[in-house]
């Protein structure tokens, strides 16, 4: 095998894209002694930028409440930039749904867990998240999807006249 075609998988440079928090309820929220009910929405992106680089983003953002009361809101997208090059389609979409999933998350969980703190709340910890999982779902939620497209559209006549 040439060098050109093996397959080439590195990490270029892991980096805070977007991040922000928000107290609404500050200073006031200190004072709560209950624990807030946590919301977590996660995302993965992906996109080609130039000759096998691919940008990943994966961005949390996690709601923390008092009752019908936000105590904060974190948002923190965590960016990668990744050398792929000779995978195949199938490959390259399990690199940038999981592997590069993998990578990042430690990452974003130490960001969100530090502006938490700084923030001056206890810290807090994101469990650790299967990405295979995550992407096996999505795979199964696009096929339904296709599955339910396919069957709305309408079917061809088969050109029979009508029964009378």
């Amino acid at each position: 095998m040439s060098e050109q075609s093996q397959p080439v998988f590195a990490i270029e440079k892991i980096y805070v894209k977007d991040l922000s928090l928000e107290i609404p309820g500050a200073p006031q929220v200190f004072f709560e002694r209950e624990s807030p009910k946590i919301d977590l929405n996660l995302h993965n992106e992906a996109r080609a930028l130039e000759n096998g680089v691919y940008e990943v983003v994966l961005t949390a953002t996690v709601t923390a409440k008092l009752q019908d009361k936000t105590a904060f809101l974190v948002e923190a997208a965590q960016g990668g930039l990744f050398q792929i090059r000779n995978f195949g389609e199938k490959d390259l979409d399990g690199l940038l749904g999981i592997t590069c999933g993998n990578i990042l998350f430690p990452y974003l969980r130490e960001t969100i867990t530090s502006v938490v703190t700084r923030g001056g709340f206890p810290p807090f910890f994101l469990n650790h998240l299967s990405f295979e999982v995550l992407y096996q779902q999505h795979q199964e939620q696009q096929q339904r999807q296709q599955q339910q497209q396919a069957q709305q559209q309408p079917q061809p006549e088969t050109g029979k006249p009508a029964a009378e």
